[in-house]
């Protein structure tokens, strides 16, 4: 039975969450006089002198538009490694708790362990890239807070079968965090629509990949509201700046143009995958539900070489398990696309 009153950290409980100028006041007013800003305004051509909205409203009822749930179930943060951060600070008692994640997987899952001093269990993927699930089952202790599941995959740009997240959901008495980074290019459909059947449930995504909004490092997370209102209690007062928030507002706007670009993405996507099998050096072309792909080669590290001599930059994943000799190629514009191809066909080892 969930229960996620014991899972929250006691210190979380009863912390007194710091109150800004911003939260204090929710009326209407036309001279504010409590926030020590700078009365007299800013050399930017708009109000930045005063503090943003501190739990930044317009821009969720933006998303919940687009995502089709209620406001009050998202959290934004400096990215999704604050999310990330926030998890483990809100759950995860340090040098007691322990979290499971499944490599290959996102990086910042085990080093934010590290930083928090939370113990990781790895429970690696089977050799097809899906969830070990027994073995994930199999892990869990009175100890486990969280389970990270990262679908589709970084590095291996899969989708997790959904029926293996559904099992680990239904088994698990903590926290199941499905990082979903990459779904606006998948054809899977986004678990955010499971989050009142779901109460251990948290869905990440970000406006870094699809959107192209990496700059302005902004994170998404939906879950239940009493998980939102512990991510909100613990957050800092304004962790996200008034510029990142109207920009991405104005990007919201154009939900045609990025629909246009996740359309090119996966066509190029589908023709690189094709080309690449074609090259004797190139071992498997990995299937890819992102917007990137994963390639196993003869040798990685003098093609990852021999590419960024040639200015073509790219992540060479073979420390990863199961990654071994493996490149990471994130889909580029088509005359990127035709640079690398161009480069493949003169290579040789």
């Amino acid at each position: 039975m969930f229960n996620l009153n014991k899972l929250i950290r006691d210190n979380i409980k009863t912390l007194k969450p710091y109150s800004s100028a911003r939260n204090e006041f929710t009326g209407k007013a036309s001279v504010f006089l409590d926030a020590n800003e700078n009365a007299y305004g800013s050399p930017l051509p708009e109000k930045f002198n005063r503090y943003p909205d501190p739990l930044q409203w317009q821009l969720k009822f933006q998303l919940a538009r687009i995502k089709g749930v209620p406001a009050e179930n998202i959290f934004i943060g400096n990215g999704s490694d604050e999310v990330i951060d926030l998890a483990y600070r809100i759950f995860c008692n340090p040098s007691k708790d322990n979290v499971i994640v499944c490599p290959p997987t996102y990086g910042m899952y085990e080093v934010s362990a590290n930083i928090n001093d939370v113990a990781i269990k790895k429970v690696n993927l089977a050799s097809n890239f899906q969830l070990d699930v027994q073995g994930i089952l199999n892990a869990i202790d009175a100890h486990t807070k969280l389970i990270f599941i990262c679908s589709p995959n970084n590095p291996t740009g899969n989708n997790m079968t959904r029926e293996d997240i559904e099992m680990i959901l239904n088994n698990f008495g903590g926290i199941v965090i499905i990082d979903e980074a990459y779904i606006n290019y998948s054809k899977q459909k986004t678990f955010i629509q499971e989050l009142t059947e779901y109460p251990n449930l948290i869905v990440m995504q970000t406006l870094s990949k699809a959107w192209g909004l990496a700059a302005l490092r902004l994170g998404l997370c939906y879950a239940s509201m009493d998980i939102i209102d512990f991510f909100n209690k613990i957050k800092p007062p304004y962790n996200i700046n008034e510029a990142s928030q109207q920009l991405a507002l104005e990007a919201l706007q154009n939900t045609m143009l990025v629909n246009e670009w996740i359309e090119a993405c996966v066509l190029q996507k589908k023709m690189l995958l094709v080309e690449m099998s074609n090259f004797s050096f190139v071992r498997k072309v990995y299937p890819s539900d992102a917007n990137f792909f994963l390639l196993k080669v003869k040798d990685a590290k003098d093609l990852y070489t021999y590419l960024s001599e040639n200015e073509i930059v790219v992540r060479n994943r073979s420390k990863d398990p199961g990654c071994d000799n493996c490149l990471r190629i994130t889909i580029g514009t088509p005359e990127e696309n035709k640079q690398l191809l161009n480069l493949f066909k003169n290579y040789q080892l």
